[in-house]
């Protein structure tokens, strides 16, 4: 995990098909990777599911012909993840705390996101379109070499190879 996290941005138009939603979902796990977040860790799994989840809804719900949908993940403060997936459909908002009955096939979805992110919402992308967004909170980094170098050393340093 990365000790000291600045402002990070990521952005991306894709398409508003199945395969643009997937290529959302495994982008995001890429560069979570490239920040420090490994696709085995708790932040870049629950990303995951969340861009996968709003990408899917936005390819679902937030098509119109010729127009793709836009996934944004920042990290401005060392404490959130924020998740943005913009598409150009502003008259379909995701209706939130919808109960799906038990022979529903879709509608958990957005249950999903409320139950692993901070929090969620959605705001207007002029000038027709919608951005639903989602804040993670991340671990506060572990700065080990602080912890260590508090520490007198007991072990001798390995001998460099030759």
């Amino acid at each position: 995990m990365k000790s000291e996290i600045s402002t990070r941005h990521f952005t991306q138009l894709l398409s508003a098909t199945p395969r643009g939603a997937r290529l959302a979902r495994l982008l995001a796990v890429r560069q979570l990777d490239e920040w420090g977040w490994p696709p085995s860790c708790e932040v870049s799994e629950f990303a995951a599911l969340v861009v996968a989840e709003l990408a899917a809804n936005a390819v679902t719900h937030g098509q119109v012909k010729g127009r793709g949908f836009r996934l944004t993940l920042t990290v401005e403060t060392s404490d959130t993840l924020r998740i943005e997936v913009a598409d150009p459909r502003g008259d379909r908002r995701p209706l939130a705390r919808r109960t799906a009955s038990s022979t529903d096939e879709t509608g958990r979805g957005l249950l999903l996101v409320d139950a692993l992110t901070a929090r969620w919402g959605t705001e207007p992308w002029p000038p027709s379109g919608k951005v639903v967004w989602a804040e993670i909170g991340l671990p506060r980094p572990v700065l080990i070499a602080s912890v260590f170098a508090a520490q007198p050393s007991t072990v001798a340093a390995p001998e460099a190879a030759s």
